[in-house]
């Protein structure tokens, strides 16, 4: 079966893609605040080691700065994982500013370096979370990490045994997030698809249906709308048996995914009707295909158990902004003009 509805489907990857992102955006804005906060409580803490207090008051008040600047001000409103990796790396310039007046290698803030690490492996993937953690390595020395100890064997698996921790969290978060991710994937598309013919169901179809129909408003286009009715699938269920309706369906359902466009977006709408939105069509071409899918229907034959089965549909033609200018009039413009056109089809019967 050849995909269909490709770049609406794309169009609709990158709608659902963004809404991650800003879900994520939104987490790491909270995570910011958290290490904001828990520096502040550790420099309002009694008995806290602080040489220069003023240091972690100017990098708080920068780091608060900078997200109310970069976080709220909406100055570039789209959410990118660019603007997380940039959020994550001011986090690790922030924490590390705030490590050197507080005991820096053996200060108590040290494990500050896991949030970003975190954030890192949860919406960027393993291989910026592994930079994250070079890059951790190398603000651990630059924090008081003796040089001339590092560059000894010693130094190392000294260096390597404090480290250990951040590459582990980065690695198991790497791998929950990809686990999740796949997880989503899945549910997702099991959530639009339906199990009988691998078409989108109609949640899927209507949500595509909104964006080809704001595009159509902005930009002044046209788009069709096809109902399709099977004309006698209670006759083959009562003759053959509900198995043979199914494969009937399918029938149809491959039928419809073979003679429309790569572009054309397909949906089972319930039971054995089926909706189609083609996509800047124009009358004469959605008159087109759907004379094509009534002809293609009429002359498949379905092989049940040796016994050829023929099944037809009455098809129903809806135009924006011809017909209807509301998308749910749309719909029911074509479904109107489906049982019209069915009233002049008899139900075809089973071939020899």
């Amino acid at each position: 079966m050849k995909k269909v509805g490709s770049g609406l489907v794309e169009d609709i990857g990158e709608e659902i893609e963004q809404d991650e992102i800003k879900g994520f955006a939104r987490s790491v804005a909270e995570v910011e605040w958290l290490l904001l906060i828990l520096v502040l409580l550790y420099l309002l803490s009694p008995g806290t080691y602080v040489a220069q207090r003023e240091i972690v008051l100017i990098a708080l008040l920068a780091f608060a700065a900078f997200i109310v600047v970069f976080r709220y001000l909406n100055f570039y409103r789209r959410q990118t994982r660019l603007k997380i990796a940039v959020e994550t790396l001011v986090m690790v310039a922030f924490t590390t500013s705030v490590l050197l007046p507080t005991g820096g290698p053996e200060s108590p803030l040290l494990n500050l370096y896991l949030l970003p690490i975190i954030v890192a492996a949860l919406t960027l993937g393993k291989w910026f979370s592994l930079l994250m953690v070079a890059l951790v390595s190398v603000c651990y020395v630059y924090v008081g990490a003796d040089i001339q100890e590092v560059a000894s064997l010693a130094g190392v698996s000294a260096l390597l045994t404090k480290l250990l921790p951040f590459l582990l969290v980065a690695f198991i978060t790497t791998m929950l997030a990809s686990d999740i991710h796949i997880a989503r994937t899945r549910i997702k598309a099991l959530s639009e698809t339906d199990e009988m013919t691998g078409l989108m169901n109609v949640r899927a179809f209507a949500r595509i249906h909104r964006r080809e129909h704001d595009k159509a408003v902005r930009y002044g286009r046209s788009y069709a709308i096809l109902l399709l009715d099977m004309d006698n699938l209670k006759r083959i269920n009562d003759t053959h048996g509900h198995e043979a309706g199914n494969r009937a369906i399918v029938l149809v359902a491959n039928v419809v995914t073979r003679v429309i466009r790569n572009t054309d977006v397909a949906a089972r709408y319930g039971g054995d009707e089926f909706i189609l939105l083609l996509s800047e069509a124009d009358p004469d071409e959605a008159e087109e295909i759907a004379r094509r899918l009534s002809n293609s229907i009429r002359n498949t034959t379905l092989d049940y158990h040796g016994q050829m089965i023929r099944t037809s549909a009455s098809v129903g033609l809806a135009i924006y902004p011809r017909d209807a200018k509301d998308p749910r009039e749309i719909v029911e413009r074509a479904d109107r003009d489906m049982y019209s056109n069915k009233e002049f089809i008899k139900p075809s019967g089973e071939g020899p």
